[in-house]
């Protein structure tokens, strides 16, 4: 399969009414290729990010219903290659959060309105290898299309929210590397996230921990969390908004100092500096967010969305655009039902039933 690992698939799988030859997938340096399947049918995108290092074994292709996955051990973490295939007369592309085999690198559940994404690398602190983001965008992004979930919360454990970048993945990248990768441009992805997010954020939350839970809409800190950009103590910045963030959330000055110094923040400074919405006992965290979350998704869908939209304008406007756009959106939500069903239950002194519509 890779220039020194080969391993053969069996060459034709029956998929609906759509016999589809899968052919080999060659290794480069830099980025894998899938060739179209034997079958007619046009295959859509095939989306491979490499992690540097050995992979030690390859396992087999396997057919789970009309959506298909190949899976590897990189060292001792999950590689996902995900690809789409043909499928009768449609295509479906692949998602690692819904692989019949179900994602390691990020966990992900629905409580009532409130979807659930847990970064899961224990032993390496949650860093955020390319992998775990890419698993991670696909579940905000499969969040933000499902009409049940109205807020979505994004967490780790106790001991790390995220300690940084995986730093394996980058040492020995040159600048074209970097640049061929773009890896932190994906990132831009989960601000497109429309409804809001919250980062419920203990223990350490560095480098681009700390650029990830920034870019949620609102964070709640355990008392044990720690944030802070110390990139500089390995010869680059933050890459990933640390710098523009940052800046914004807390000052110029207040940001200079510890981007150069690259001191830690404790939970009661990031919330006395405005960069945390509140701070909670460890034992509580969890449970503070979930209620943050459920009281939010209790309100109208459509308004929340309006609201964040409105809120992040206010990094790229001025404030006079700002207000033409804060009054178009509110002009915009009397189309809605949910105003109606509002103003109507304000009126009548009962509790709205919204609907999303």
């Amino acid at each position: 399969l890779f220039d020194a690992l080969r391993v053969s698939v069996d060459p034709a799988y029956e998929i609906g009414k759509c016999s589809c030859a899968i052919p080999r997938l060659r290794h480069h340096d830099r980025a894998a290729r899938l060739a179209k399947p034997a079958c007619r049918q046009p295959a859509r995108s095939f989306v491979h990010e490499r992690a540097p290092g050995q992979i030690r074994s390859i396992a087999r292709a396997e057919a789970r219903g009309s959506e298909w996955s190949l899976d590897g051990r990189h060292g001792d973490r999950l590689l996902l290659l995900q690809w789409t295939v043909a499928v009768g007369a449609c295509q479906r592309p692949i998602r690692a959060d819904n692989l019949g085999i179900m994602s390691e690198l990020v966990l992900s559940r629905i409580e009532g309105h409130v979807g659930v994404a847990t970064l899961n690398r224990p032993e390496v602190l949650n860093a955020l290898s390319i992998t775990l983001m890419d698993e991670l965008i696909a579940i905000l992004e499969r969040f933000d299309a499902d009409p049940n979930v109205i807020v979505i919360v994004v967490t780790g454990s106790e001991r790390a929210f995220a300690a940084g970048a995986d730093i394996g993945e980058m040492a020995e990248a040159s600048v074209v590397d970097m640049d061929e990768r773009n890896n932190l441009a994906r990132w831009q992805r989960i601000r497109a996230i429309r409804k809001p997010i919250i980062a419920a954020v203990s223990g350490f939350a560095l480098g681009g921990g700390c650029e990830l839970a920034m870019l949620c809409d609102m964070i709640v800190a355990s008392e044990t969390a720690k944030f802070g950009q110390p990139e500089i103590s390995i010869g680059v910045i933050p890459g990933a908004g640390g710098t523009q963030r940052l800046t914004r959330a807390i000052g110029k000055y207040r940001a200079m100092e510890l981007i150069m110094t690259g001191r830690f923040m404790s939970a009661k400074e990031a919330y006395d500096a405005g960069l945390v919405t509140m701070v909670v006992t460890v034992e509580q965290y969890m449970a503070e967010t979930m209620r943050l979350a459920n009281e939010i998704a209790a309100k109208p869908p459509i308004a929340l969305r309006a609201a964040k939209e409105a809120i992040n304008k206010v990094d790229e406007m001025a404030l006079s655009a700002g207000l033409d756009h804060e009054r178009k959106l509110f002009y915009m939500l009397f189309a809605t039902e949910d105003q109606k069903e509002g103003m109507a239950a304000f009126k009548e002194k009962r509790t709205p039933e919204f609907r999303g519509k």
